[in-house]
């Protein structure tokens, strides 16, 4: 049939004229110009420009085609087959031999690379789209959805010394939980968890796609974690799968779909509160009502609640009784979520108080051992959590924990402790953490006698005078750099940047060496050398030497005096970057943890090469500054080189310490000590006098050193290379005077008023006192320390000496 009026046929030239043309004898069609595989085939969207019927091609007779005639009536045919000429340029000429480019022996073009191309990417492409449905199809008919009963709490851990001995054992007949419906939970408690965890979960489809899309990238990029629901979270300790994986995450969001599908949001809700960890050993609200309150869950207020809430991320750490002020952090974020969502007015968040809550007993503890070892316990779940194992997986895969702790340095930490504190005020309270310099591992963790109560090793307290080797370790790489023999004016008082700065009474070296500075703990020496380095850069150089980098904000002139809080960790391991002379290794407790069926989840390896974070001759010019200091204080050790250095911080009380420390070395072990109070009261021993760093901390640290080091070669330090000005002479201070002379300053705000170790020169026990450093010197002799111990109270407590910067105003004391 002829096309319509003024519209050309097919091919877009106008119809011949003349008599219809001879039939052409039908034959097969010819072979598409690509292969179908018969699965994901699309015919291709046509443009609207070759929109139109298409001519028929002839058929094919199965022989090859003359190269003249044949090849030019196949023309049309191929031309209709690409759409008509639509507009389309018309393709190259052919070759001479009749063959246009790409064609085979029999005319036919073989697929191209852009075709083949397209095939691949609409295959990936189908394969994308039809793949995770089919997977998702599977995994809905495969994975069973778990129930609060399921919780898999059903091997016991164990937790080792470094050689393999047991030091705490972990049993599930020790895991306490309840379960309760969700109409015993008050809403507000419910609420406060939602805050915490999943502020969408009544509207959410049980996964957020936000959350799983930051997982796959942090897994991707080599991190961990990303956001999960609470329909996730309650899969996760259920099943026990806590493994950081993209399959762990494809299976639960395959589980939170299904679970919402077969369960309501109630349901889910109820049962993820009858299953969570929330520390003390105790699953589900319930349990951790008790354990936290003494009452039952119905009884709980939204105050309560939601401290409680704020432990589900991390209840090992955020206990209040081990981290008062994170646990505050999570209450006041919890709170604030309940007002942003309109669960709370903020008339009523107002009235919010922080809950009174109780002390954990050992029989909550869940196989933690009830004395200083328990603490050990603790900071190794702890470590554990940041490796990103967790909970979980500790209580569900048999795992064998082993650390870094040494079982005789630990038994000669405790004994030191226990042998110098005893006989002391009840209220004192100490810690002492000992790190292998050359590895970074611990070796001794004594956080306290209570190993359920607070682990005074992990708390943040000021370091007042034992933060000077951060001040020389900064001026040493100053432009130009100050010497050990580099002479500062060390008379007191000083107007020093607006802050006058005072030594303690009688306590001044006129002109006086570096060395001798350190060795006299001079601050006007230490207070001007930092000014003229800058107190960023005395900040720079703590970090350097392995302060975390979060503390020490906003570092002002006190910072030279201690004035920033750290941990005793903290101090023992940046003091070993001194010991291996710049060589940085972070500390760590735990070396290995290996799953019941062989698996090793986690090895640190035999060895630590560390990172040379400063010059070596920097570190070992800051060692040579405190070669003299121990036996200046009478601390020395038993015939080994040592460095060390005593710091102690002043109470807001006139003339008494908050808190007081010796921190020191050898080449093979770096020991941190600390001695203070739970309420900043001020410190002070058995005979009233005030507590400062040469005494009991002094004496803890002698005494454990001494022992931790008994039969072991003695080692030297690298030798020395003076940089700038070197020391006249080595300095022996046999003159009464402490070594920590500390200044009395007007009010700077933030400073830390470290008094100085001046006194106690008689604290070696049966010794008694040597008399009063700041007086006639006659002293009572008697002392009461216990013979043979390292004494406590024959005390020769030099004057309280001033203010080396009084604490922070209402305050009371380092916090």
């Amino acid at each position: 049939m002829p096309p319509p009026p003024g519209r050309p046929p097919v091919g877009g030239r106008p119809a011949p004229a003349g008599p219809p043309p001879r039939p052409v004898p039908q034959s097969p069609p010819p072979l598409l110009t690509h292969d179908d595989s018969g699965v994901g085939h699309f015919d291709p969207v046509v443009r609207p420009a070759q929109a139109g019927p298409r001519t028929a091609a002839p058929q094919r007779t199965g022989r090859p085609p003359a190269r003249g005639a044949a090849a030019a009536a196949a023309a049309p045919a191929t031309a209709a087959r690409r759409g008509g000429g639509g507009g389309r340029p018309p393709g190259p000429p052919g070759r001479p031999d009749g063959r246009g480019p790409g064609d085979g022996g029999d005319g036919r073009k073989k697929p191209g690379r852009r075709r083949r191309l397209r095939r691949w990417v609409i295959g990936l492409a189908a394969f994308a789209v039809i793949g995770p449905l089919v997977a998702f199809a599977i995994g809905w008919l495969v994975f069973p959805v778990p129930k609060a009963d399921d919780i898999a709490v059903t091997q016991v851990a164990t937790f080792t010394y470094t050689d393999g001995a047991p030091l705490a054992t972990v049993r599930p007949d020790n895991v306490n939980r309840t379960s309760v419906d969700l109409s015993q939970v008050p809403v507000p408690v419910q609420q406060a968890v939602l805050s915490a965890e999943d502020r969408t979960f009544f509207s959410n489809p049980g996964f957020d796609i936000t959350g799983i899309a930051r997982a796959v990238i942090n897994q991707l990029s080599g991190g961990i974690g990303g956001g999960s629901t609470i329909t996730q979270q309650y899969i996760k300790v259920t099943t026990g799968n806590d493994q950081y994986s993209l399959f762990r995450k494809f299976r639960e969001v395959v589980l939170a779909a299904k679970m919402s599908k077969e369960m309501t949001k109630e349901q889910i809700l109820g049962n993820y509160l009858n299953a969570i960890y929330l520390g003390r050993g105790a699953y589900g609200i319930q349990a951790a009502s008790q354990a936290y309150f003494g009452k039952n869950v119905q009884d709980l207020n939204a105050s309560e609640g939601a401290m409680i809430a704020g432990l589900i991320q991390s209840p090992s750490r955020w206990d209040p009784a081990k981290n008062l002020e994170m646990s505050q952090q999570r209450w006041n974020f919890v709170l604030d979520g309940m007002v942003a969502q309109g669960w709370m007015t903020q008339a009523d968040r107002a009235q919010q108080k922080f809950p009174q809550w109780r002390e954990a007993s050992a029989a909550e503890g869940g196989g933690i051992p009830g004395d200083d070892k328990g603490h050990i316990y603790n900071a190794a779940r702890a470590e554990l959590e940041k490796l990103g194992i967790s909970e979980t997986e500790i209580n569900t895969q048999g795992l064998t924990v082993t650390t870094t702790i040494d079982p005789k340095a630990q038994e000669d930490a405790a004994t030191a402790v226990q042998k110098v504190m005893d006989g002391q005020p009840g209220n004192l309270r100490s810690s002492l953490v000992s790190v292998n310099p050359k590895t970074g591992a611990i070796i001794a963790y004594f956080g306290g006698e209570n190993g359920v109560g607070l682990d005074y090793a992990s708390v943040l307290k000021q370091p007042g005078s034992s933060f000077k080797p951060f001040v020389l370790a900064a001026a040493l790489q100053a432009n130009p750099p100050v010497g050990l023999g580099t002479i500062y004016d060390g008379s007191s008082p000083q107007e020093l940047a607006g802050t006058t700065v005072t030594n303690s009474e009688g306590v001044s070296c006129g002109q006086c060496s570096v060395k001798e500075a350190m060795t006299k703990s001079i601050n006007t020496v230490f207070y001007r050398m930092g000014l003229d380095v800058g107190p960023q850069r005395v900040a720079d150089a703590a970090h350097q030497a392995g302060i975390p980098a979060d503390l020490l904000p906003n570092p002002t002139g006190g910072i030279s005096l201690g004035d920033r809080e750290v941990h005793p960790e903290d101090m023992a391991a940046a003091y070993g970057t001194f010991a291996a002379d710049g060589m940085k290794r972070d500390p760590f407790l735990i070396a290995k943890v290996t799953a019941s069926d062989g698996r090793v989840i986690y090895d640190r390896g035999s060895t630590d090469n560390g990172q040379q974070v400063m010059p070596a001759e920097v570190a070992r010019n800051v060692t040579e500054s405190m070669t003299d200091v121990a036996s200046s204080s009478r601390i020395g050790l038993d015939g080994r080189p040592v460095a060390a250095k005593t710091g102690t911080v002043q109470s807001s009380v006139q003339g008494q310490n908050n808190d007081a420390w010796t921190v020191g070395y050898t080449p093979s072990v770096s020991t941190a000590v600390w001695v203070g109070t739970d309420d900043n009261t001020p410190i002070k021993n058995s005979a009233g006098r005030p507590v400062y760093g040469r005494m009991l901390p002094g004496s803890i640290w002698q005494s454990f050193m001494n022992d931790v080091l008994q039969g072991t070669p003695v080692e030297q330090f690298s030798d020395f290379e003076p940089i700038g000005q070197a020391p006249a002479r080595a300095v022996s201070n046999d003159s009464g005077q402490g070594d920590d002379q500390q200044p009395t300053t007007t009010q700077e705000p933030g400073d830390s008023r470290d008094n100085g170790d001046r006194g106690d020169r008689g604290d070696r026990g049966n010794r008694g006192d040597r008399g009063d450093s700041s007086g006639d010197g006659s002293g009572d002799g008697s002392g009461d320390g216990s013979s043979g111990d390292p004494g406590n109270d024959g005390n020769s407590d030099g004057p309280p000496g001033s203010d080396a910067g009084r604490d922070r105003p209402g305050r009371g004391g380092d916090n």
